[in-house]
């Protein structure tokens, strides 16, 4: 398998200048064992998993799942953040079932092995007599943790990077928009039938699909000066903003100077206007199946009316993207395509992405 592997990398040189570059070959999009790869690789580093807001008090927790990776976080007693592999060390069953809650100890409902909120196993009822068993060896197999503005983030266990060197360009340019002051208003879960690199290269494209696909917000977008910028792991797309159209609902909720989409390597964005902000995570659930999660903060003070009208507005662009992401997911397994090249003016962003996966994917064979 390592050869085949090896085969499918080898197939994309990320070396070229951006004229000549070719895209990822579509087999990229939906092999299975190039799956299996990303999820060992692409997804053991820095991953969204939830909000600040859910763990405000000792003994909340959220859980999560990461490329098919069951995760729980949870704020122990002393007011520390504590993240784990939510798998119990017994038969591998989840010691935390529930999205978000308050708990006093972490119980696994199989065999009532328990453990207390620093992941330290306390109880493994009728074990006398097991040879070789220390409880101290067998406590929940702890993640790092990180906070980023409102979300929480963990990273598998092991030599990294700390978060806030992974997002300083992000941070940088986040500061006047005071994520201090933004509050979450409302979770939309979305489930497409595409690779989740499908997902990621159509948001990259420089809004080369912005006029096809997306009339309204293009309504509102000075596509002429539509830019974007490059970092070491991350990319920002800015366009200055234009009064639309009267009667627009694009017009009423997308306002300011300029919009600013931004993506982190690999799977995670943000998307930015005046007192609005949405964060995007795109989870892999299969070779060609993606589930697509926007959390939509605003800023203090803002009408519910506003909120949900600009909730409304994304939406509508979500569904949009959904139903191209589809057909592209279709048609990368035509015996007509198997790379396809970048725009030069456009798809730097998305060059970027898949050298990074390159990258990321080839490190994981060695």
């Amino acid at each position: 398998m390592t050869d085949r592997l090896r085969h499918h990398l080898d197939a994309f040189d990320a070396s070229l200048p951006l004229e000549r570059a070719h895209t990822i070959p579509n087999s990229w999009y939906f092999d299975q064992d190039l799956y299996d790869l990303e999820r060992r690789t692409v997804f053991a580093g820095w991953q969204a998993v939830g909000r600040t807001d859910q763990l405000d008090k000792p003994g909340a927790y959220l859980t999560a799942e990461i490329a098919g990776e069951p995760v729980a976080v949870v704020r122990d007693t002393d007011g520390t953040l504590r993240a784990f592999h939510n798998v119990c060390r017994h038969r591998a069953a989840p010691v935390l079932t529930e999205p978000c809650g308050v708990a006093t100890k972490l119980r696994c409902r199989y065999h009532g092995w328990t453990y207390d909120l620093t992941g330290r196993l306390r109880g493994a009822p009728e074990f006398d007599g097991v040879a070789d068993f220390c409880r101290d060896d067998f406590g929940l197999v702890p993640l790092a943790v990180s906070t980023w503005g409102p979300t929480v983030w963990v990273h598998d266990a092991g030599p990294h990077m700390p978060l806030a060197d992974y997002l300083a360009p992000l941070s940088t340019t986040m500061q006047p928009t005071g994520l201090d002051r933004l509050r979450w208003h409302a979770r939309r879960d979305y489930e497409l039938a595409c690779n989740w690199k499908v997902y990621v290269d159509n948001f990259l494209d420089g809004g080369y699909h912005v006029h096809t696909v997306h009339p309204g917000l293009a309504g509102v977008l000075d596509y002429s000066h539509y830019r974007t910028e490059l970092f070491d792991r991350c990319s920002v797309q800015i366009s200055p903003l234009k009064p639309a159209d009267a009667g627009a609902p694009e017009g009423t909720v997308r306002t300011g100077d300029n919009a600013y989409y931004w993506w982190v390597f690999p799977n995670f964005m943000v998307n930015v206007y005046a007192g609005v902000m949405d964060t995007n995570l795109v989870l892999p659930l299969g070779p060609d199946r993606c589930r697509v999660i926007f959390d939509f903060y605003f800023a203090d003070g803002t009408a519910p009316e506003f909120a949900e009208q600009s909730v409304a507005v994304a939406e509508q662009i979500q569904r949009e993207d959904v139903g191209i992401c589809e057909e592209v997911q279709r048609g990368l397994k035509s015996r007509a395509f198997r790379t396809g090249r970048f725009s030069v003016r456009r798809e730097n962003g998305g060059y970027q992405f898949h050298q990074l996966l390159a990258a990321r994917l080839r490190e994981g064979l060695r």
